[in-house]
């Protein structure tokens, strides 16, 4: 295979993370500053991103279906593909249920946890960067490692999150929006954490 066509991949694989990261900036500036009356706007610009990322998964997909050799086994091509545009729907997930739950205004414990899964969608772009050199880069493992500790302090601030919602809050309704807000973004950190299991066990594979 000619490395222009090995590099397709790999360069698809960093322009969704990119994607990625567009939904996780415009998300976290919308939640830090926070305007109910521009949700549906914001809506609109978030779709835009999310259908941006689609149009490119899907084209990847249907180079890999025609692919007799693929530079990585296509299963793992497929898995972080995949994992990529999981990341991009999580993050619009989000702001949809702000939106549809009427969430006038910001529980500032979720700002922590949104600045987390920013930076770990932020390493997953840079993990992707590396991606292509992955028998010889000296920083690939480095974004993984950093991917993890990320994915952990995520797993710390979603479980005082919860902790906090249910301590300080006696409206059901607000607790149910809530709880689905912080699960959200916290499957997104988890998400990240998938695109860089697989990534090593690529390494793994193929030292």
């Amino acid at each position: 295979m000619s490395k222009k066509q090995d590099a397709y991949y790999f360069n698809n694989f960093t322009d969704c993370a990119q994607y990625a990261c567009d939904a996780v900036h415009l998300l976290e500036d919308i939640m830090n500053h926070f305007n109910q009356n521009e949700l549906y706007d914001y809506l609109d610009k978030m779709h835009g991103i999310e259908h941006s990322a689609d149009s490119k998964k899907h084209e990847m997909l249907n180079t890999l279906i025609k692919a007799f050799i693929t530079p990585i086994d296509r299963e793992d091509i497929l898995q972080v593909s995949q994992n990529i545009d999981e990341m991009t729907d999580k993050i619009e997930d989000v702001l949809i249920r702000i939106y549809c739950n009427h969430i006038e205004r910001i529980r500032p414990d979720s700002l922590e946890l949104v600045n987390v899964v920013s930076k770990c969608c932020d390493e997953v772009l840079e993990l992707m960067k590396c991606f292509p050199d992955y028998k010889r880069s000296k920083n690939i493992k480095e974004h993984i490692i950093s991917i993890n500790s990320y994915e952990e302090e995520a797993d710390k601030l979603y479980i005082q999150c919860m902790y906090n919602l249910h301590d300080s809050s006696n409206d059901v309704m607000e607790m149910i929006s809530w709880r689905e807000i912080y699960t959200y973004l916290e499957k997104c950190a988890d998400t990240a954490e998938h695109i860089a299991d697989i990534v090593e066990s690529v390494i793994m594979k193929n030292s």
